[in-house]
């Protein structure tokens, strides 16, 4: 049976890894695809791995095979303003700013701020439909006034 640890205990520190040749990705995602995957803890008891997680495994691997990068959160967690303002590309103090409009939920622990890592998923997936609805809109303001694909004028006359 896999080890569970209790709300107290900590499991052990081990560094990630990171596979980032393109070649090992494939090779892994083809083997994972072909086998039948098996969770062996650490007594080697091997149990079949449950279909969810076998689907989850699948979907990530082929992400990573895509060249795209992954980020995976436990549910409610808590992140800093840091790690919110790292998340969303943007300062800290400009986050700040958007925590005390209102526009990204956020409670107190103690004299800091937290922010539930789905929280500002949202407010990021938001603020990038409206970038995209914004981008699309001029694109076809562009295209009616006849202006989507002319050349420039220049400005020093040439």
């Amino acid at each position: 049976m896999p080890h569970a640890t209790s709300k107290t205990e900590r499991p052990p520190h081990t560094t990630p890894t990171f596979v980032t040749d393109p070649k090992k990705i494939e090779r892994l995602y083809d083997e994972f695809k072909r086998a039948n995957a098996n969770l062996v803890p650490p007594n080697g008891e091997v149990r079949q791995m449950p279909g969810s997680l076998y689907s989850f495994l699948a979907e990530l691997i082929e992400i990573l095979k895509e060249k795209k990068s992954v980020m995976i959160v436990r549910n409610q967690a808590n992140v800093t303003t840091v790690e919110a303002a790292s998340t969303l590309g943007v300062s800290r103090q400009f986050l700040v700013n958007l925590l005390e409009k209102g526009e990204i939920p956020f409670h107190m622990v103690g004299t800091h701020r937290r922010i539930y890592a789905q929280d500002v998923f949202q407010y990021k997936a938001r603020r990038d439909s409206q970038r995209h609805e914004t981008i699309r809109d001029l694109a076809q303001a562009e295209a009616r006034g006849g202006l989507y694909g002319r050349t420039p004028i220049s400005v020093d006359g040439d």
